[in-house]
Parts: C-alpha cells; sequence; structure tokens
C-alpha cells in the first residue's frame, strides 16, 4: 500500500543563552503544513524567518504507512499530540547550524530512531495535520486482543497431581 503523505516546513530556533560553557541553545519550533512545492524550491536554502532565530526549512513530508499504526495511535490519544522532529548539527559553521533530518508523527519510529543515538524533540502537533491522521489511525489501527495471563499458582495442579496428595508437599 502507498503510504500517506503530506508535505511540511519545518522552523528551527536559536535560543541565546546567558551561560558560562554554551552561547546558544537550537531546538525545534514549530511544524507547518505547507503546499507540494517543485524539485527547485525543495532544494533551497533555509529561509531566515525572523532574522538571526529562526529558519524555516521547506519540503519535508510526513508520511503514514499502515505497519505504524500503534504508533500514530498512542501520539493521537497522548496528553500532548506531537510531532517528532528528527535534527543535527551542521559542521561548516554557517547559519544555521540545525538543520532537521527527519519528522515523523509515530511514537515508536521516534523511539527506534533515538534508540540509534540520534537527537530527537518535539513539537506540538497542528490541529489540521491531527484531522488528517485521524481517518488513517481508525482504518489502519487494530487493537491486539487481551490475552488471559496465567499466574504461577501451586495450588493449580491440585486434581492432576499423580498420588493424589495435591500440589503441595507436607
Amino acid at each position: 500500500m502507498q503510504p500517506l503523505r503530506i508535505n511540511v516546513d519545518i522552523v528551527m530556533e536559536r535560543v541565546p543563552l546567558t551561560n558560562r560553557w554554551v552561547s546558544e541553545m537550537w531546538r525545534p519550533f514549530a511544524v507547518l503544513p505547507a503546499p507540494a512545492r517543485d524539485a527547485a524550491e525543495a532544494l533551497a536554502a533555509p529561509v531566515d524567518i525572523a532574522p538571526g532565530s529562526r529558519w524555516c526549512f521547506r519540503s519535508h513530508v510526513l508520511e503514514l504507512h499502515p505497519s505504524e499504526a500503534e504508533g500514530y495511535f498512542l501520539n493521537l490519544t497522548a496528553p500532548a499530540p506531537c510531532v517528532f522532529v528528527m535534527w543535527r548539527m551542521d559542521e561548516d559553521g554557517t547559519p544555521p547550524l540545525a538543520r532537521p533530518v527527519l519528522a515523523t508523527l509515530s511514537y515508536n519510529e521516534a523511539a527506534r530512531i533515538m534508540d540509534g543515538g540520534e537527537r530527537v524533540e518535539t513539537v506540538a502537533l497542528p490541529a489540521q495535520i491531527a484531522d488528517w491522521m485521524r481517518p488513517f489511525v481508525a482504518a489502519h489501527y487494530k487493537p491486539e486482543p487481551r490475552r488471559k495471563v496465567k499466574r504461577n499458582d501451586p495450588f493449580a495442579d491440585s486434581e492432576n497431581a499423580p498420588n493424589g496428595e495435591g500440589g503441595a508437599r507436607r
């Protein structure tokens, strides 16, 4: 099945710090639904939307895959639904230093990325993207049926004991 896709722009923010060891902190600021763009616009440099503090990275794609439906369900039902943004610091030294690499809506995929040692931060999920996700999750998420758990009960086999004494020894 073809994944469902939506184009988004990711805004990264530089926050100046008053600190002896670190002068600034980078973080994802927002994920915004965006129109589809051609290849030339997709390769364009980030747009400086707030001089020196916020940059908009265009042409990222959020995809919904049926195999990740549980992760999307967990995200939508969380107290604060979010978009997970994986980003890296750029080594060339020209602003912006932080660049988003990937965005996902799945809790499970974000956990796998973090287990791989990457930096992942959250941004509030826009209502338009949440509304886009809901029908997909309703169609593809099937909760696993609950199973009865068998506990270790020393008296459970008392009728089946070979010597008729029951399950416990005296």
